[in-house]
């Protein structure tokens, strides 16, 4: 319970000053999107939360407004705009799920939040992943830096995903609720930023 409580009260704190100090990188990139191609800044989509709870992660639009609600994104989808590919290349497209963290949605560090039709896939290991809150990192994020890059390379992007990809991330989110602590926390905090430098 201790663990619990302290985690929140770092993520709404940890969130807030990410807000703060990211503010004119978020600005900037609320104008880029919006200047550069039609339609909102922002892309919200249902994904499943905390004890199965849906709720709607927040982004920054990458694609061209329209152009579907495709569950698998490849890194040469054509439908990425400009701005979007290099929003999505250092990760900036997820700042707005700060707010997320905010509101209780997320945690910062925790297993990534599913679209529901891939938690059913996968009901039995969910039960577990489920009891913790959904996070923006952990190690499935550090491990698959470059997901969209190892599914541009097969011919079937979403069958790869669900046999190969997800199995996979289902284990190291399982990893994560096993080894879950604020030292754990904070070594994945380091590994992601790490990551995001390469």
């Amino acid at each position: 319970m201790s663990y619990t409580v302290a985690k929140r009260l770092l993520d709404v704190l940890f969130a807030s000053m990410g807000v703060v100090v990211a503010a004119p990188l978020i600005v900037a990139a609320t104008a880029a999107v919006g200047l550069t191609s039609p339609g909102g800044a922002f892309f919200q989509q249902e994904r499943v939360g905390l004890n199965g709870r849906p709720f709607r992660i927040l982004k920054f639009r990458t694609m061209l407004a329209g152009s579907g609600r495709a569950q698998i994104t490849t890194g040469g989808d054509p439908r990425i705009t400009r701005v979007g590919r290099w929003l999505r290349r250092y990760k900036i497209d997820e700042l707005p799920q700060l707010i997320n963290v905010i509101r209780g949605d997320m945690s910062i560090v925790g297993p990534r939040p599913e679209l529901r039709r891939y938690v059913d896939m996968y009901r039995e290991p969910y039960q577990k992943i489920l009891s913790v809150r959904p996070g923006m990192t952990d190690f499935a994020s550090v491990t698959f830096r470059n997901e969209e890059r190892t599914l541009a390379g097969s011919s079937d992007p979403e069958k790869m995903y669900v046999e190969e990809i997800l199995p996979r991330k289902i284990e190291l989110y399982l990893r994560y609720v096993a080894e879950m602590s604020l030292s754990t926390d904070l070594r994945l905090i380091m590994a992601t930023l790490r990551a995001l430098m390469r």
